[in-house]
């Protein structure tokens, strides 16, 4: 061999080497890039896979379910979209050519079938956990192949979504709770949900669903807790400033670790009068637990009806007024009783995202210079466009008709 011949040869031989050093070094670059990604999933929080009530695993178990059902026609697809590209690459020259194919009457039925199967199965499966998991319906199971006992008496418990904290009444027990919820392990809880200003989500994952808390209106939520420990509560609908910072403690607790959970909110709370219901609803933020030995009587039913401030007409004598074909030309008294989201103001407060027409005074934010506000209405706009009440507007719109 020529000295040439071998020099290009020794060459060849340490290029190849280079190129595997570098092939194998970039993998290992990639590889250590990953790692960090990888850490990233141990601060993943995997409750709603593995929950600890009954109608979170049944909610589990249809997303599951689901799931699968759907990756029986996405799997295949991928698999044999993959299949055919590599099968028909243009350096594959065994591969059949048939520019006339057009048609193929087997292929078309499992094309079609397939997912019509699917799409029947899912509609099967969602119209039946649908009706099942329905949250206004009482359970009818503790656990899979333990029905709840005739006997058995749920335990009631009252939900009021505040600005930004969470309150609980335990009727059965004449006790109240500020963050902080606990109930017996393997006994049925009803939930009554509601809001005291703006629309909010009641949401416990290892518990249930998330339902929404909603001002003038009563959600229901039915459930159970099967597993004693401390789970994470929250608000799961956006809802003002202090929405990230609206949790809770629930406890899932044994018969006697219950009771004496409920001794200890006796001993150490104080009295939850309307007086100190109005002080507590005033929007704050990061609020401790709070316990009341006591309430009002009739507080629930007062907030859910949104007649808990003084001199506010309550919802449920609204709709009576209105079933009764409306207060005539004497619904005027009423506009100020229909008034509910002025309370806030009343009380010294900012509403959360206040404007006009909810605060009844200007924005804060101040005109633009070129600004002229608009005249000739006997209704009054503000620079931004927002109607103000006019003078003559005496009559409140949810009580107006022509008698």
């Amino acid at each position: 061999m020529s000295i040439a011949a071998a020099t290009s040869a020794l060459a060849t031989r340490a290029g190849r080497a280079i190129r595997s050093r570098s092939l194998r070094g970039s993998r290992t670059l990639r590889g250590a890039l990953l790692l960090p990604l990888f850490c990233l999933l141990a601060g993943c929080n995997m409750v709603v896979m593995q929950p600890s009530g009954d109608v979170a695993m049944q909610q589990r178990n249809l997303v599951l379910a689901s799931t699968g059902l759907m990756l029986l026609i996405i799997v295949p697809v991928i698999v044999l979209t993959l299949l055919f590209a590599w099968h028909y690459r243009a350096s594959n020259k065994s591969a059949t050519y048939d520019p006339d194919w057009h048609h193929s009457t087997q292929l078309e039925v499992v094309i079609w079938a397939a997912p019509l199967v699917i799409i029947i199965a899912l509609g099967a499966l969602t119209w039946i956990s649908t009706h099942t998991l329905d949250p206004f319906r009482p359970l009818a199971r503790i656990e899979p192949g333990r029905p709840v006992p005739a006997e058995t008496k749920p335990l009631e418990v009252e939900v009021v979504a505040l600005d930004w904290k969470w309150l609980f009444f335990y009727p059965e027990y004449g006790v109240a709770t500020v963050n902080e919820l606990a109930a017996p392990v393997n006994r049925p809880i009803t939930f009554k949900i509601t809001a005291s200003s703006v629309m909010n989500a009641f949401y416990v994952p290892a518990l249930a669903g998330m339902i929404y808390a909603m001002p003038g209106m009563e959600t229901k939520l039915h459930a159970v807790i099967n597993k004693a420990g401390v789970y994470e509560g929250l608000s799961s609908h956006y809802s003002g400033s202090g929405f990230s910072r609206m949790n809770f403690k629930f406890h899932g607790l044994d018969a006697g670790g219950f009771d004496a959970w409920v001794a200890k909110v006796k001993a150490e709370g104080k009295d939850l009068s309307r007086e100190a219901y109005l002080e507590l609803e005033r929007p704050s933020e990061r609020e401790p637990v709070r316990y009341y030995a006591s309430f009002a009587h009739g507080l629930f039913g007062s907030i859910s009806n949104m007649c808990a401030f003084p001199g506010k007409m309550c919802m449920n004598e609204m709709m009576k007024i209105d079933a009764a074909g409306g207060a005539g030309v004497h619904s005027h008294e009423n506009r100020e009783r229909l008034r509910y989201d002025n309370r806030h103001v009343q009380q010294g407060d900012e509403a959360p995202g206040a404007t006009v027409p909810a605060t009844g005074r200007a924005p804060r934010s101040e005109p633009q210079p070129g600004d002229t506000p608009p005249a000739g209405d006997h209704q009054g706009h503000d620079h931004r466009g927002h109607s103000t009440p006019g003078p003559n507007d005496s009559v409140a719109p949810a009580q107006r008709n022509n008698n």
